[in-house]
C-alpha cells in the first residue's frame, strides 16, 4: 500500500532545522537510505514556503499568493512509500525529524495520476 508522509513544519521548527542542519539532514539521509535499499522509498520532495491558491467562484479565477488556510503549519514536502502496512508508515514518519520538531501527515493513496 503507498502512503504518502505529508511533512509540516512552522517558524519554530524552521528556526530549529536551519540551527541543526547538519544533524537533521543526517537523520533523514539515513531514513532515506534505509527506504531505497529496502524498496520502500517511492519519491519525495521538499516545497518552498510559498504558494498560490487558485479558487473559481461564479466562474471567475481568483488567485492568491501565500497559502489560502490561515493555519500555524505550512506544508514543507512529502515522502511517498510503498509499504505492508499503516503501522509501518506510522513507524517511518515517526522517525522523520519534522515529527518531533511540528507535525507528519500520513494519508493513504488510492490512485494514482496518468
Amino acid at each position: 500500500m503507498k502512503y504518502m508522509l505529508l511533512i509540516y513544519n512552522n517558524a519554530e521548527s524552521r528556526k530549529a532545522i536551519e540551527e541543526n542542519m547538519d544533524k537533521v539532514m543526517a537523520e533523514v539521509g539515513q531514513i532515506m537510505a534505509e527506504l531505497q535499499a529496502s524498496g520502500e522509498f517511492v519519491d519525495g520532495m521538499a516545497l518552498a514556503g510559498s504558494s498560490r491558491t487558485v479558487q473559481v467562484r461564479d466562474g471567475v479565477p481568483v488567485v492568491t499568493d501565500g497559502p489560502f488556510l490561515e493555519s500555524k503549519e505550512l506544508m514543507a514536502g512529502y515522502v511517498t512509500v510503498d509499504v505492508e502496512s499503516l503501522e509501518r508508515a506510522t513507524e517511518i514518519a515517526a522517525r522523520w525529524p519534522d515529527a518531533a520538531l511540528c507535525a507528519m501527515e500520513i494519508r493513504p493513496v488510492i490512485g494514482e495520476a496518468g
